[in-house]
């Protein structure tokens, strides 16, 4: 399995109104270094069933979504993940 696939099938398994840093899923795809290539990969994701809006920073900021920040901050706050 390639570390693409591994990140998508880790993030595909985070719960609603659950959250996981790019470090935690790097680290839970095998790879605890490459939380950076988790951004990049997040960053291009179009599959509609990876919740890539539920990957945060480590510092417990919610980072990119494509440019639409905003978007980003309000689906985690309707799922609970921020108030």
């Amino acid at each position: 399995m390639t570390f693409t696939l591994a990140v998508l099938r880790v993030v595909r398994k985070i719960p609603k109104g659950k959250v996981l840093t790019y470090k935690q899923v790097a680290a839970k795809a095998g790879h605890p270094n490459a939380y950076r290539a988790v951004g990049t990969i997040m960053s291009h994701n179009t599959d509609p069933t990876v919740p890539c809006h539920r990957v945060i920073k480590s510092d417990g900021s919610v980072g990119g979504y494509n440019g639409l920040q905003g978007e980003k901050i309000a689906l985690l706050k309707a799922e609970g993940a921020l108030h």
